[in-house]
């Protein structure tokens, strides 16, 4: 199976150690042993946010918001890199057409391009360029939502969604800044329910969902 994982940063970061970097790249070894063909895109993390909480202080634009997140999806890429040694390719991408040319037996991990654009949205468009059969969007909260399970203990979890549902559930309950683009980047959204990508929306702090998410078994939301 071609699969496209967007990473979300703050699985990478909230314990930033070799330990837990290997947590996650132990289960992208062994889905690419099973078989599957891996992009991952890393996203910035609490690394992200506590260099664009200065730069908000020191009164910087968002363009230079988005800069300094993009930078810290480089870093999380590198360390994903460095722990998947020979399983993965030393480069990391940025572009589609790049990911296309290269996809083929080791793991491309990829990062941040252009600002205004989320992580998602790269791993979307990468998606959409070697066809893949399956975005997983890795995250630190499980699944899709009616409303806020934080604040409201009755909330229900989609297990399937519409795009256009996604779409609408985005556009009504999250903002979309650099840094912070909620659930799940709109113009991801776009671009997949274009493309008519499945998706599937799993919390990724045991990394084993993922593995489930790809194969059966996960606890999240799918989106088809």
């Amino acid at each position: 199976m071609k699969v496209v994982i967007s990473l979300g940063g703050s699985l990478l970061t909230r314990d930033l150690s070799a330990e837990n970097i290997r947590r996650y790249t132990e289960v992208l070894k062994e889905l690419q042993s099973r078989g599957h063909q891996l992009v991952v895109v890393c996203g910035g993390g609490k690394t992200a946010r506590g260099y664009q909480q200065i730069v908000r202080e020191l009164g910087g634009d968002s363009r230079t918001l988005d800069r300094i997140g993009i930078l810290a999806t480089h870093m999380n890429a590198l360390l994903l890199i460095a722990a998947l040694g020979e399983a993965a390719d030393e480069h990391i991408f940025k572009r589609a057409n790049d990911v296309k040319r290269h996809f083929e037996k080791r793991i491309l991990v990829g990062g941040g391009y252009l600002p205004g654009c989320s992580t998602d949205y790269r791993a979307a468009l990468f998606a959409s360029a070697v066809n893949a059969d399956l975005i997983v969007n890795a995250t630190d909260y499980g699944g899709v939502f009616d409303k806020d399970p934080s604040k409201y203990a009755d909330a229900h979890q989609f297990k399937v969604l519409s795009f256009s549902k996604l779409e609408e559930i985005i556009k009504e309950r999250f903002k979309q800044t650099p840094g912070d683009y909620g659930l799940f980047d709109l113009k991801a959204t776009k671009l997949i329910r274009k493309h008519r990508i499945k998706t599937v929306i799993i919390d990724s702090t045991d990394p084993a969902e993922i593995i489930r998410a790809v194969e059966g078994g996960h606890s999240g939301t799918i989106v088809a």
